[in-house]
């Protein structure tokens, strides 16, 4: 019995070592990179197997974590990439200079949910979900790299049709728009709508009311006519 385990473990096959020639030029390539790599571009960069460059990349991805490293190798956007570890947020903050930030509007911010839940859409129905023209947030997006014209409506007019681009993804730090949450978990509940409803109601009754008032003419006293004695 012991004889049988000993020869089946003797049977099992080691892995095989990583090359660390392919280590290096795989963390080179992706250290370079302005935007995230994608896996079939590393295998026909480094001439492996996709399969291959696949597991290299999980089992770096788990070194760093396991070493405490400040950075990641993780897949945003449909490719590789290096980012700041999400426990050093803090500090990465204090390095970047306010004037580098440049923060995205309300109305932008609200253009691009729209663009990015409802995708994709055209100016005019953004237009109807907002509205207001969108002209000059869309060209706001666009000059940001987040959204960009992907496609014309097959009907009358054929208007540009509008959606994200892998910037906008790299942004968020998700793979797809399927990452994104549900939007129901940012819809108030029904509860807090019934509420809202009360209070506006209670509200424009409140304001309409002082305005009847003052509109509403007051009826002078009449003095009861007397005669004059003698008259």
């Amino acid at each position: 019995m012991s004889d049988t385990t000993e020869t089946t473990e003797s049977a099992t096959p080691e892995p095989a070592p990583i090359d660390a020639d392919l280590v290096r030029a795989l963390e080179a390539i992706i250290l370079v990179a302005s935007d995230p790599v994608p896996l079939e571009l590393l295998a026909q960069i480094l001439q492996q197997p996709a399969e291959v460059v696949e597991s290299l990349c999980a089992s770096l991805a788990s070194a760093y974590e396991e070493a405490g490293h400040g950075f990641q190798l993780v897949q945003i956007a449909g490719g590789y990439r290096y980012q700041s570890h999400p426990d050093v947020a803090a500090y990465v903050e204090r390095f970047i200079l306010d004037g580098q930030r440049a923060r995205l509007s309300g109305a932008a911010l609200e253009t691009l949910a729209i663009v990015a839940y409802k995708q994709p859409l055209s100016r005019a129905q953004i237009a109807s979900i907002r509205g207001v023209d969108p002209d000059g947030v869309l060209r706001t997006l666009q000059g940001r790299g987040y959204i960009d014209q992907v496609g014309r409506d097959p009907g009358p007019g054929q208007a540009v049709l509008w959606g994200t681009t892998p910037a906008f993804l790299e942004k968020l730090g998700i793979n797809s728009v399927n990452d994104l949450p549900p939007i129901v978990e940012f819809l108030p509940g029904a509860d807090i709508v019934e509420a809202l409803e009360v209070g506006l109601r209670i509200s424009k009754s409140d304001d309409v009311a002082p305005m009847i008032e003052e509109a509403t003419p007051v009826a002078e006293p009449v003095e009861a006519a007397h005669d004059e004695p003698g008259a």
